[in-house]
């Protein structure tokens, strides 16, 4: 048993074909073939179906797949140390942030950031917050930028930055100040279900515990905040969203913004990895690009601000 045939064992699982899975580990056919054979005889667990065309991964083998992306991933962090304590940083780095975050942050940092290390391959997603705690617990994702507090012992927090959310309603204008109950309910837009913003919104304003009675009769639930203000914009209706994404608006846009008195809610956006995460030095980076754009375009929320959960 060696990393070899781990690696062998992956390629097969992910390309489902012995010719793609060879050449992508520049090894001959039979040669990735008659290793994947031997580590399954030395474990006692047939990982493939080779019966099947394309081939398929059996029960056990997904079980042993997850366990071998791990010790990859454990071997490769060895790595990783080392070269960081000889002041290296190369090799891949996967990054993903939710869409509510992603449009807003991405572009302030992430060129600059990238320069930094130009022996590092860096690769940024989107993905909803459940997404990315999955993948990081499975190793196929390194770093994650989400709302937190999300309290899981497999994972570790780094707060960023605090951010407050702002009325946007296309019935009102000028408007400087608004309070929770006085949000108008019945025009009220939301991201789809998956999205912690759609959550946090709903406990905001209370939702389930209030009747409403909207005056759209369809029920439509965006993807994107840029869909959700499209939407909004048509139908003359209202929604809340991040200060970052109020910020892109136009100056005739921003007048139907209007921020809240206090408390003002709040999300606190951090970066989140897992618990056995070595790149530190990519990550202290990282948060300190971040964190160097942000606060010059968000305030400090109210001391006695409302801070509002992601999940």
């Amino acid at each position: 048993m060696n990393i070899h045939q781990f690696q062998y064992v992956l390629a097969l699982a992910e390309n489902r074909h012995f010719e793609t899975a060879a050449e992508k580990c520049f090894i001959s056919q039979s040669t990735l073939s008659t290793m994947i054979l031997r580590f399954e005889e030395e474990i006692g667990v047939p990982i493939f179906d080779r019966k099947k065309k394309p081939v398929e991964v059996t029960l056990e083998g997904q079980r042993v797949i997850q366990q071998l992306k791990k010790i990859t991933k454990e071997i490769q962090g060895l790595k990783e140390v080392a070269n960081e304590l000889k002041g290296e940083v190369s090799g891949k780095l996967t990054i993903a942030v939710i869409p509510t975050i992603a449009p807003y942050i991405l572009p302030l940092f992430l060129h600059r950031f990238a320069a930094q290390f130009p022996k590092l391959e860096i690769e940024v997603r989107e993905h909803t917050t459940a997404e990315i705690i999955r993948m990081i617990k499975s190793r196929d994702l390194d770093i994650g930028i989400i709302s937190i507090p999300i309290l899981d012992n497999e994972l570790i927090e780094y707060h960023l930055y605090d951010e407050p959310f702002v009325y946007y309603d296309t019935g009102i204008k000028n408007k400087k100040q608004v309070q929770e109950k006085h949000l108008r309910l019945d025009n009220l837009c939301l991201l789809e279900e998956g999205h912690c913003m759609r959550n946090q919104v709903l406990e905001l304003c209370d939702y389930h515990n209030r009747v409403l009675k909207n005056k759209l009769n369809f029920n439509y639930k965006a993807g994107s905040i840029d869909g959700l203000l499209r939407f909004v914009r048509a139908n003359n209706a209202s929604t809340l969203l991040p200060l970052l994404a109020a910020l892109d608006l136009s100056k005739e846009e921003q007048k139907r913004v209007s921020k809240f008195m206090e408390p003002v809610p709040f999300r606190s956006v951090g970066i989140v990895v897992h618990q056995h995460f070595v790149k530190h030095q990519v990550r202290e980076l990282l948060q300190t690009e971040i964190l160097s754009e942000v606060k010059k375009r968000l305030p400090r929320h109210a001391s006695d601000g409302r801070q509002l959960a992601p999940i």
